[in-house]
């Protein structure tokens, strides 16, 4: 990750808020306002990566087309009217209520999963927290057999290097159709228990209330909803506890004053999320920031560059667990705006504030490395820490 994201950008945008990257082959947009107006923009701008997708299986094995079949059922590689068929059935997952019965909840996971590590004295945050948490919560909503929930880490991973490639061709296809065919056993056979046995959980409302997805849709649907709530989160939390540990004021700030929790989240997310980048398809010849923008043209929103602009945010450089406003595009924004952020917050907020109240006194282990990954790729941090 960059040391001074805000210098990194304040340099970047001298050549304009919309600018061509060689080494990118694609438009980079870089202000707050006009990612914002790209992220609303489904006119001109298409999410759909399903044609991508397609392309890249006809260079692959036979059994590659599956996943392909798979990801055509995420709502993130659609645009209208696919999209909103394929969002409203899950919107049901994501509702105040729903929140507030899961507090209590995550509440007893992460005082679980912190247990063992501040007895050993030790924790290392990725597998032991920061991994574990939001594949449990999610799960427990769709209402998955808790002695299954392990499985999910490795298909999951396998399934990010396919999601997360700009250039889906050079993917090794071997652990993704492996994880894809083993997401579609698992998700085929739990709808079918809960179409004959309905349960109190976010499957049982999904297969009920889903007329209209096909059953691959429906299993594409649940293996989004495992794989966002725990990739993304996942990196979050990890590089958050990596800047409490390295950040005691911060820490004693979140630690003293436990309301900031919400705040503390967006301000992290803001300055060091772990979606860096969305990417569009130009799917109308437009001009964008006084550029002119060609159809199929490769257009990269920079969700890090908006959110450290400085016409936005004061002194965007800094990290203030108080920032409020705060309209950071974190999230995304307009139709493709993440169903999962009040989870996220409410998972990060109670994961991070538990642990500096439980073990205030955080210092850092043998490692402490939040250099993985770059401004276009996704980051692999890696924190241990030392609780006593």
């Amino acid at each position: 990750m960059l040391s001074d994201p805000a210098r990194y950008w304040a340099d970047v945008r001298v050549g304009g808020d919309v600018q061509w990257s060689d080494a990118h082959r694609g438009w980079l947009v870089l202000s707050h306002a006009e990612a914002g107006a790209a992220f609303r923009d489904g006119q001109h701008l298409s999410a759909d990566r399903t044609g991508a997708l397609a392309r890249a299986a006809a260079a692959q094995p036979e059994a590659f087309a599956r996943t392909v079949e798979l990801l055509s059922g995420w709502m993130i590689f659609r645009d209208p009217p696919v999209h909103t068929r394929l969002r409203d059935p899950v919107r049901v997952a994501f509702t105040p209520r729903r929140m507030a019965q899961l507090t209590h909840y995550v509440k007893g996971v992460v005082d679980e999963l912190l247990d063992p590590a501040l007895q050993a004295g030790r924790l290392d945050a990725r597998p032991e927290l920061a991994g574990p948490l939001p594949g449990l919560v999610i799960a427990e909503l769709l209402g998955v057999p808790r002695s299954q929930r392990d499985e999910f880490t490795s298909w999951s991973d396998a399934l990010a290097e396919i999601v997360f490639s700009v250039r889906p061709r050079t993917v090794d296809p071997a652990p993704v159709t492996e994880a894809t065919d083993h997401f579609i056993a698992f998700f085929s056979d739990l709808i079918d228990h809960y179409r004959r046995q309905p349960a109190d959980n976010l499957l049982t409302a999904l297969v009920q209330g889903t007329g209209d997805l096909s059953e691959i849709e429906l299993v594409g649907a649940c293996t989004l909803l495992l794989f966002a709530g725990h990739e993304t989160t996942t990196n979050l939390l990890t590089t958050a506890i990596g800047h409490l540990v390295e950040e005691p004021a911060d820490r004693c700030r979140l630690r003293d004053d436990p309301g900031l929790g919400e705040r503390a989240v967006d301000e992290l997310l803001r300055t060091m999320g772990p979606a860096a980048t969305m990417v569009r398809k130009v799917a109308v010849d437009h001009e964008r920031g006084g550029r002119q923008l060609r159809q199929r043209d490769t257009v990269f929103i920079s969700i890090a560059a908006a959110n450290h602009d400085p016409g936005v945010f004061v002194d965007p450089g800094r990290i203030d667990l108080g920032r409020d406003p705060n309209p950071h595009l974190g999230f995304g924004w307009g139709l493709h705006h993440c169903l999962g952020a009040a989870l996220a917050r409410l998972e990060s907020r109670i994961a991070l504030t538990t642990l500096v109240q439980r073990s205030p006194d955080l210092r850092p282990g043998a490692t402490v490395s939040l250099l993985h990954g770059d401004v276009m790729g996704r980051a692999r941090p890696v924190v241990e820490v030392l609780l006593r």
